[in-house]
């Protein structure tokens, strides 16, 4: 029977001795992205002693047959456990004192593990470092591309000194990971595990950086429809109720000031010009929030008027507009959910 969780899994043979650096990916049915992120990670780890561990998180098509085809070692898990489970398993399994983690539809670029591994050796202090998409997303479609390309350029000028960690490219000590439990396999399993793990590395004092020139390209597909499942259901709404419980509001990444003063002026701009039908007052302040909200987001839509022109900025502000006001409304969700819970709650 194939392991189930991280407790299960054998104990591995000894080697000559262990790598510098294990990588981990989890995957569940993505059998051409798998092929191509498993190339692309030995193309980036040409000539450094590592470990590749793919996790096959219970796939039920092509994918384990491929694996098998590329002859990398898997884990198989023998149904559906979510991210943080599958990651776990790999951790479990790996032997390196540095864990990179991979997303089965990130590929690496040639230079990003030399980056890691120059970065671990030089900040002997930093547990955690994480990168960056690219700009150049494979996916087409002003949805793919915008959704993408805004990831991107949120970790293209986030602070240096992180408050989350990010999984898709992001490589944790192994002795940090361990310590603090490593993912979280209950209530951010299949959500925003990575952030989650980075809340506690934080807490037990451990500093994770951002090293933006750590890159790869990503695979997915967007449509409006999943951009917006994904972002309210699997991140806003889990992070928000982690921001809550932990009574600790980062000044990072998408929950900056600068992000926060957006999204308020987003939704002031919606609530007043529901308004100004009958009031002039209330047009004036939905124009003036509306600039505001627009100006705060200059320097983005400049970015993406530079990488695909004047006609695709315009096109993106409306999903810039409307990525604000879902974001908004599922904090106020979650705070009025929070809120309603302490009231009916006995004394």
């Amino acid at each position: 029977m194939e392991p189930s969780s991280p407790t299960d899994l054998p104990a591995r043979p000894a080697a000559d001795g262990p790598p510098a650096l294990s990588v981990i990916i989890p995957v569940h049915n993505r059998p051409e992205e798998i092929a191509e992120c498993v190339a692309a990670v030995r193309r980036a780890a040409a000539g450094v002693a590592s470990e590749i561990l793919v996790v096959d998180d219970g796939s039920t098509d092509a994918t384990p047959a491929v694996l098998h085809g590329l002859g990398v070692e898997t884990v198989h898990l023998p149904q559906r456990a979510g991210p943080a489970v599958a990651r776990n398993a790999g951790a479990a399994r790996a032997r390196a004192a540095i864990l990179l983690f991979v997303d089965s539809d990130v590929l690496l670029h040639a230079d990003a593990i030399a980056r890691l591994l120059e970065r671990f050796a030089t900040h002997a202090d930093v547990a955690a470092w994480f990168g960056s998409y690219d700009a150049a997303p494979r996916a087409p479609g002003l949805v793919s591309q915008y959704r993408n390309l805004l990831h991107h350029y949120t970790h293209q000028h986030a602070a240096p000194e992180a408050s989350t960690f990010w999984a898709g490219c992001g490589a944790v000590r192994r002795e940090a990971f361990e310590a603090v439990g490593g993912f979280d396999e209950g209530d951010f399993a299949v959500a925003i595990e990575d952030i989650e793990l980075g809340t506690r590395l934080r807490a037990a004092g451990h500093r994770i950086r951002v090293d933006p020139a750590i890159q790869g390209t990503h695979l997915k597909r967007w449509t409006l429809a999943s951009m917006i499942e994904t972002d309210v259901r699997r991140r806003a709404i889990p992070w928000a109720r982690l921001i809550l419980a932990r009574g600790d509001l980062p000044d990072d990444l998408n929950v900056s000031r600068r992000q926060r003063l957006c999204v308020a002026a987003t939704g002031v701009a919606l609530l007043s010009a529901l308004g100004a039908p009958w009031s002039g007052a209330a047009g004036a302040t939905a124009l003036a929030s509306l600039a505001l909200a627009l100006g705060l987001n200059l320097d983005w839509l400049r970015f993406l008027a530079r990488e695909r022109g004047l006609g695709f900025a315009l096109g993106a502000v409306p999903l810039q507009l409307l990525h604000h006001l879902y974001s908004g409304a599922s904090f106020a969700y979650v705070w009025l959910e929070r809120a309603l819970g302490a009231r009916r709650r006995p004394d």
